[in-house]
């Protein structure tokens, strides 16, 4: 089905703005005292309150209508039935189908996923109970108390993040750690103080073959057979794998029976509902992993079946592209006011940026607009000492989602009342300002009042819930999920694909033997690079014992 081109989809929203300009929020909210009511909507646990952005009705019913006009519904429902719409890979997108519940159907190459989804995971449940257990006992017989999970970026940012989100849920006995960095600190300072006998290491790479995870877990074998020796029980004991590659993970050591797999239409960053997230079911067991499964499928369900006005990541999604394409920002943040999810800002950064980080359509072209903005962010209060002074009176438009829950898993004191009161706060801050006349009421010298007024008319989404459980994780990390999804699909860009890593990963190959070479290697990169490697190797400290061994 053809369709126009992306430039002319938004003429008419470049021509809203110019009726927009100069229209404060604040005139906004005065003209409209229903706005809050009309800009907010629920889904599932979570509560949109959208009011405080630069849009009116009409500006709405224009993004709704270039929903329409790209074809949106049709391309869910697409994925929905397992097409292969990653189709530089030709490949389907299926992580949807990692929560569907029991007894569904998503036949795929006349295979029903989901069957095979619920057989892993239902093994998966049987090895997480067994090592919570204490069933599940090292080479010397002693029970596990450390998981080290071994893999990087989305088999090391997904399950890292929500172990750190669902810790009040975790079981206290055991520690869950993640190393994802090839830089050898990384692991060394992970299993410094630990006792191998007590450790399990987990491997996660699709291919067995990731540079980075596959260095760390030799190193990590060496550390583990060092102590306790090389006969064959003892990888056997303290080693399991997240992968596709049987043939690989027997040859490391690891038991045909201790891999559990995943398939080519689970992307990395959307593989945390996969085997992928065996550490965190074993942090917070089998129960509540399915919960948060559930919580998945709930935003799953509202995203494919509810109207745009009322769809929340088509919404979260529309609002991305007016101020990307059509008010010009660059960048947006994400501001969780939980300290649980101080990985989420870094989690949701790589599914968008890797998702929507493109500069060629879907036919090979360069596109003449903006993709993917750049994604950043950090837990409150924290960067309110950090970088909300950019955001407040600074020269850059930054939209800011802030994400926030009413009752705390910590009720210490009135830390919670604090917390919120700093969130409510700079929503409204920032929409509304401080004007010069409101400054000078208060006394302000006059040579302080440019330095005290604040614009506002700085956007923000606000998502709240109750509290952070399991099932509300997995509605709200959906929720960004489709709302990545949505703004692929507007930009007629392929999301799910990620060709912009391999070049880095070629060139580090051919640089490798270079810095690794006893004689002097003959250099055919550009003279910086040269110059660089050639520094490197005078300068760079002798070989010395193994960190982690």
């Amino acid at each position: 089905m053809k369709r126009r081109s992306v430039r002319s989809l938004l003429a008419p929203l470049v021509a809203h703005a110019r009726e927009l300009r100069g229209v404060h929020l604040r005139d906004l909210f005065r003209d409209d005292p229903n706005r809050a009511e009309r800009f907010s909507l629920e889904a599932g646990d979570l509560f949109l309150d959208y009011s405080k952005n630069l849009v009116t009705p009409k500006t709405m019913q224009l993004l709704f209508q270039l929903a329409d006009a790209v074809h949106l519904r049709d391309e869910i429902q697409a994925m929905f039935r397992g097409e292969r719409i990653n189709r530089t890979e030709n490949r389907a997108v299926l992580h949807v189908a990692l929560r569907m519940p029991r007894g569904s159907s998503l036949v795929v190459d006349g295979r029903n996923v989901v069957d095979d989804v619920h057989a892993v995971l239902d093994r998966m449940s049987d090895f997480a109970e067994r090592v919570r257990q204490g069933q599940w006992r090292g080479a010397t017989g002693r029970p596990i108390r450390h998981v080290i999970n071994i893999g990087i970026g989305g088999s090391d940012l997904g399950p890292a993040m929500a172990t750190l989100a669902l810790r009040p849920y975790a079981a206290r006995h055991l520690s869950v750690h993640f190393v994802s960095n090839i830089d050898g600190t990384h692991l060394a300072e992970t299993v410094r103080d630990l006792d191998p006998q007590e450790t399990l290491f987990i491997i996660a790479s699709k291919t067995f073959t990731t540079e980075e995870t596959m260095t760390n877990a030799q190193s990590a074998r060496r550390w583990v057979c060092g102590r306790l020796g090389t006969a064959p029980e003892v990888v056997r004991q303290h080693f399991v794998a997240v992968s596709t590659q049987t043939e690989r993970v027997v040859a490391f050591g690891i038991a045909p029976e201790n891999m559990f797999p995943f398939w080519d239409w689970v992307g990395g960053r959307y593989s945390l509902c996969s085997a992928i997230g065996l550490p965190l079911m074993i942090a917070i067991g089998p129960d509540r992993f399915r919960d948060m499964l559930a919580g998945f499928h709930r935003m799953d369900r509202h995203f494919l079946e509810s109207p745009w006005e009322r769809n929340m990541p088509v919404i979260l999604g529309l609002l991305g592209v007016w101020y990307n394409n059509v008010l010009g920002a660059q960048t947006y943040a994400i501001l969780p006011y939980d300290q649980y999810l101080a990985r989420l800002p870094a989690y949701l950064q790589q599914a968008d940026m890797e998702s929507n980080g493109k500069r060629v359509d879907r036919h090979g072209r360069v596109v003449r607009w903006q993709t993917g903005p750049i994604v950043w962010g950090e837990p409150g209060t924290n960067g309110q000492h950090a970088f909300y002074q950019l955001i407040h009176q600074g020269t850059k438009l930054v939209p800011c989602d802030f994400i926030g829950f009413c009752r705390s898993h910590n009720p210490i004191g009135d830390h919670h009342d604090r917390l919120m009161a700093h969130f409510f706060a700079q929503t409204e801050a920032l929409a509304f300002g401080k004007t010069p006349e409101e400054v000078i009421a208060e006394g302000t010298p006059p040579h302080l009042v440019p330095h005290r007024t604040f614009p506002g008319d700085r956007p923000t989404n606000t998502i709240l819930a109750d509290q952070l459980t399991p099932s509300v994780l997995g509605q709200l990390i959906a929720l960004y999920e489709h709302k990545i999804f949505t703004q692929g699909v507007i930009w007629n860009i392929y999301s799910f694909d990620q060709w912009g890593v391999e070049l880095g990963k070629q060139l580090a190959k051919r640089i490798l033997p270079e810095l690794q070479s006893e004689a002097e290697p003959a250099l055919s990169h550009d003279a910086s690079t040269n110059a660089l490697i050639r520094r490197y190797r005078q300068r760079r400290a002798p070989p010395t014992k193994d960190a982690a061994r």
